[in-house]
């Protein structure tokens, strides 16, 4: 029956397909253009003209629908509400958006303008490009009327007709009314229960430990923990259950009674699952099979008084199928959903909830086989859900299943939202026996992520892809330098479990005018002192390479964590992802150096951890780079250290002989200068490695341990929680030097000058210049997390012995770094990025998504001696 009163407000739902129905000349494209936007109204007239360039070309009809159904489509897979505008009349016609509706999970909406045939007559009268024959507005009228009534059979669940241009007139509004699982205004925390099965006093002493106050006695909730968010407002915490309250335990009434008293008072949120939806029926009297632990709760509730059954009736008939909260960013359904089911209404998707999805298969106990829809999620919401138990919460692609077989004998679970953590408690006794043994299928000591994680997509990782940062904006990596970053991560890089971070290039500071430089600190001093950082840190540059170090606490952990087995307890990588050591057995015999370190100075169990990531500085240069020291640099200066002593000499006798050729002299003097110079430089950076005590490591990040990053401590915090470390052995691990600086404070400013001035002098790299907190922003968004001040002589390694001469300084000087700082910028939000993905328990795809991206920026073309 269509809804005809009081109709001067009607409410539609945000998401839904809405069909304008009604004749020609009903008045169906002015009233879509009055109450829906532009880009909302599908109209077959308009598609007829975009694809015969005449609006009433009636031949090319069926492909006009064809695209609106292609457009309807595409609107509706984004979410977004899409309006209909064409006659509709005949059951036929409106059949196929039904479908099309139900393909979405969106809500059907018929919009009748039933106006009287004199009405249509006459406006289509005036309008000459709808000059129909005289028999078509009474058919679409008789039509329309003959089917009016089966419009909530054919399955529109929202109806409204209009049957005069005054009852038309009299619509003031059409609201849009939010799903009732669309709960995205709320933020948290939450602290997500599995799924309770009657096991009442479980859920208190879990509710308990979780913070909450219990009445047991008379099952309400008293109090209710706060937590105080990143943004320092104090937040009260909320309860949410995702399902199969009832069945097989000792106590469903007081898990009902619990629950329905906090859901009621709005303290608390409940999903129904598919025990508590059999409980239902049987409450209203349809025929349902007493087993399966129903049995039980029907017993208990035997004793229970009628108006408690009502209530319960009632309580189980509003649970809402799923819930979308936090922005969209979390998911909660009984049994996990999809991603194109999430915040969609449809029996489809409630079936799904409570149910799942089976292969149609039964397993060798009598049960449904399952499919597994985690396994294909890439969504970005977090899905927590239960109903199939595990002995342990697992993770797979950003969904998480908390149901850990509690009335089994196992325990009950609660995930703590935003943060991530799992509180459990034992079950007291074993109450009911599984039909299926609890992970009965687990045949890997890996995870199920990390099995998952063995084979990676490579659709992830090819063509152009747009990668979304928390620290910056939307990162593109364009196809051409993807193809480039697989070749590299497919013939050269190390097992890809490990490699989780790479660090960002790094930019010099800006171009120094003083004589004979190229570069000064004063030019860093000046950017973060525009940029309106107040404090930075003056690091020293060590001579080596950037190293990724990787080490866990024994193989237990590599292999819990990482998922790697046979591997040792760690990995050494460069910054473009290959292994630094090729000798398998110094390398893991470099890392129990490290361990030992980090477990002499209590760092496990000080950050409660059994792994690290460190950013270092690998000693010396030549370990890594012996082939570029010896076909490049070494090259160089043997041949113009033999060549120039005789051309000087040559040069000599020739102005002894009174030939003009003094200023060539001094020129090719001054050129055996500099190739001195040149082969001091790089000399200093080599040494013989003949043992692992000859090589020596300077970490100066703690980029991240076991569920945290560290990108909110300043640098000085870095540098001395680092110094504990290498103070434990300071024969292989060096405590990098530095220096805070005050900004605008000329002291301070000048102590670093001059502390970069000795540093070079002495035959040092130079320095880095790094704001004092590890993320520094600006208006414009992220400013350059370090530059680099490279002194005079290590430049002469990089430009050549001949750099600093004034003509070549002269060209060097107009050097750009736009470029080179943009990527910096890139890099430095992926390799975050990718970090937080991995402490956060994504998928390793969503974590290679940032490292791939990194390598993919390599490729850009960028000077490489910047």
């Amino acid at each position: 029956m269509a809804r005809r009163n009081n109709l001067s407000h009607i409410s539609i739902p945000e998401l839904s397909l809405v069909l304008l129905v009604g004749p020609s000349g009903a008045g169906k494209s002015t009233f879509a253009r009055k109450y829906f936007k532009p880009t909302e109204i599908i109209s077959s007239d308009v598609c007829r003209g975009l694809i015969s360039d005449d609006e009433n070309n009636q031949i090319v009809s069926a492909d006009a629908f064809e695209v609106a159904r292609m457009i309807a489509a595409k609107r509706l897979k984004h979410g977004l509400l899409t309006v209909i505008d064409a006659t509709n009349v005949q059951p036929e016609s409106r059949k196929d958006w039904i479908k099309l509706a139900r393909e979405y999970h969106v809500l059907p909406v018929a919009i009748v303008l039933n106006l009287p045939e004199d009405v249509c007559s006459k406006r289509n009268a005036v309008r000459p490009d709808r000059n129909f024959g005289k028999h078509v507005i009474p058919q679409q009228i008789s039509q329309l009327k003959r089917n009016l009534r089966h419009l909530k059979e054919e399955g529109f669940r929202h109806i409204y007709e209009m049957r005069s241009e005054e009852e038309v007139s009299a619509l003031e509004t059409i609201t849009r009314t939010p799903l009732y699982n669309n709960k995205k205004d709320e933020h948290g925390p939450f602290d997500i229960i599995g799924d309770v099965h009657g096991c009442y006093d479980e859920l208190c002493t879990l509710l308990e430990k979780l913070g909450y106050g219990i009445d047991r006695e008379h099952a309400e909730l008293i109090s209710a923990p706060h937590t105080t968010n990143e943004d320092g407002y104090t937040r009260v915490r909320k309860p949410l259950f995702v399902g199969d309250l009832v069945d097989r335990g000792p106590a469903s009434p007081q898990v009902l009674r619990l629950v329905m008293n906090m859901v009621s008072n709005g303290t608390g949120l409940c999903v129904p699952g598919n025990h508590d939806a059999k409980l239902l029926k049987w409450l209203n009297g349809k025929q349902v099979q007493l087993k399966h632990g129903l049995e039980k709760t029907v017993e208990q509730l035997g004793a229970e008084p009628p108006e408690f059954l009502e209530a319960l009736k009632t309580f189980l008939d509003g649970l809402i199928s799923h819930y979308v909260l936090d922005d969209g960013k979390l998911v909660v359904a009984h049994a996990g959903l999809k991603e194109s089911m999430q915040g969609r209404g449809s029996g489809a998707v409630r079936e799904f909830c409570m149910y799942g999805e089976t292969t149609g298969e039964i397993d060798e106990f009598g049960l449904p086989v399952r499919y597994n829809w985690a396994q294909e999620y890439k969504g970005k919401a977090m899905v927590v859900y239960g109903h199939t138990p595990v002995p342990e919460a697992q993770w797979l692609n950003r969904t998480i299943d908390i149901d850990t077989g509690c009335v089994f004998g196992g325990k009950l679970t609660a995930m703590r939202y935003p943060e991530r953590e799992l509180i459990s408690v034992p079950a007291l006794e074993q109450y009911a026996v599984p039909a299926r043994p609890i992970g009965y299928n687990a045949s890997s000591s890996l995870s199920i992520q990390q099995q998952y994680d063995g084979v990676l997509d490579i659709a992830d990782f090819i063509g152009k892809k747009l990668v979304d940062t928390r620290f910056s904006h939307t990162i593109t990596i364009r196809e051409e330098n993807s193809i480039a970053a697989l070749e590299v991560m497919s013939r050269f890089a190390i097992n890809p479990r490990w490699m989780i971070y790479l660090p960002p290039t790094m930019s010099p500071v800006e171009t120094a005018t003083l004589p004979g430089l190229l570069e000064h600190p004063t030019g860093g001093l000046q950017y973060f002192r525009e940029a309106g950082v107040e404090k930075v840190v003056c690091e020293e540059k060590h001579m080596g390479s950037r190293a990724i170090v990787v080490v866990c606490k024994d193989e237990a952990a590599a292999l819990q964590r990482f998922g790697v087995d046979g591997e040792g307890i760690g990995v050494v990588y460069t910054r473009t992802g290959r292994s630094f050591f090729t000798d398998k057995t110094l390398e893991q015999a470099f890392l129990a150096r490290v361990n030992a370190a980090l477990e002499a100075s209590g760092f496990y169990t000080d950050f409660e951890t059994d792994w690290v990531c460190l950013d270092c500085e690998l000693m010396p240069w030549s370990a890594k780079a012996q082939a570029l020291l010896q076909q490049q640099y070494a090259a160089v200066g043997t041949a113009a250290g033999q060549a120039l002593p005789v051309v000087n000499a040559a040069l000599e006798q020739a102005v002894l002989n009174n030939v003009p050729a003094q200023l060539l002299l001094e020129k090719y003097r001054s050129r055996q200068e500099q190739v001195t110079d040149y082969i001091a430089a790089y000399r200093q950076y080599c040494w013989p490695v003949n043992k692992l005590e000859d090589y020596k490591l300077a970490p100066f990040h703690i980029m991240a341990t076991e569920g945290k990053t560290y990108f909110d401590k300043d640098h000085e915090w870095h540098m001395s929680t680092i110094r504990k470390v290498c103070e434990a052995d300071p024969a292989l691990l060096l405590a990098t030097s530095y220096r805070v600086v005050t900004i605008g404070n000329e002291e301070s400013e000048q102590s670093a000058i001059d502390w970069w001035e000795k540093l070079t002098a002495a035959g040092g790299e130079g320095m880095v210049i790094k704001p004092y907190t590890f993320l520094s922003k600006d208006a414009r968004g992220l400013i350059q997390p370090a530059v680099k001040v490279r002194g005079k002589n290590y430049l002469r390694i990089i430009y050549g012995p001949e750099y600093d001469a004034p003509e070549n300084l002269a060209r060097l000087r107009s050097r750009g770094l736009g470029t080179k700082r943009s990527l910096a910028l890139r890099e430095f939000a992926l390799g975050l990025e990718g970090l937080e993905r991995f402490v956060g328990k994504e998928p390793l795809q969503m974590v290679h998504q940032c490292v791939f991206g990194i390598l993919a920026l390599e490729s850009e073309p960028v000077d490489p001696r910047l």
